[in-house]
């Protein structure tokens, strides 16, 4: 291998700094390039926050309208829920009332059957004594003579 001569290296050097002489365009370029880049990613940046903050101010109202909804919802279930109790309250009472006065009515006739057979009984318990009474009677009567036709014995002293 021979070594390269002074003028061969002189060409490869020119042609390296030919080569070397539109580097400060292309790096230029680049530069321009980099910084073209940096706006648009601000501006994509900027725009993608403009818009999260519109997602997140419709977000919110939607939030709000719903719990708003929500709320409004709750406080009609809870009047239809307390006219609902009332009915059903009123409709306990009036049927506590209803089973009161049966009740009442069935205690009054109770008491009513209760009376009539007990006057029954004691009639019936006075018409035996009156029979029991009026065969007593002659019974008496007969013992009564038995008892004067004899005479008593005299009991002896216990010594």
């Amino acid at each position: 291998m021979n070594a390269p001569t002074l003028a061969d290296r002189v060409r490869i050097v020119e042609q390296k700094v030919g080569s070397l002489a539109d580097l400060p365009a292309r790096v230029a370029s680049v530069e321009l390039q980099i910084s073209q880049f940096r706006e648009e990613v601000r501006a994509e940046f900027s725009a993608t926050r403009s818009e999260m903050g519109e997602c997140e101010g419709r977000l919110r109202a939607a939030i709000r309208e719903g719990a708003e909804q929500l709320h409004s919802e709750m406080r009609d279930c809870e009047g239809r829920l307390r006219a609902e109790m009332r009915e059903g309250a009123e409709q306990l009472r009036s049927e506590m009332q209803d089973c009161e006065g049966r009740l009442r009515a069935e205690m009054r006739d109770g008491a009513e059957q209760l009376r009539a057979e007990m006057r029954s009984l004691n009639q019936e318990t006075l018409t035996q004594m009156r029979v029991l009474h009026e065969d007593v009677i002659p019974r008496l009567a007969v013992l009564g003579e038995s008892a004067n036709g004899r005479q008593r014995r005299k009991r002896r002293p216990k010594p």
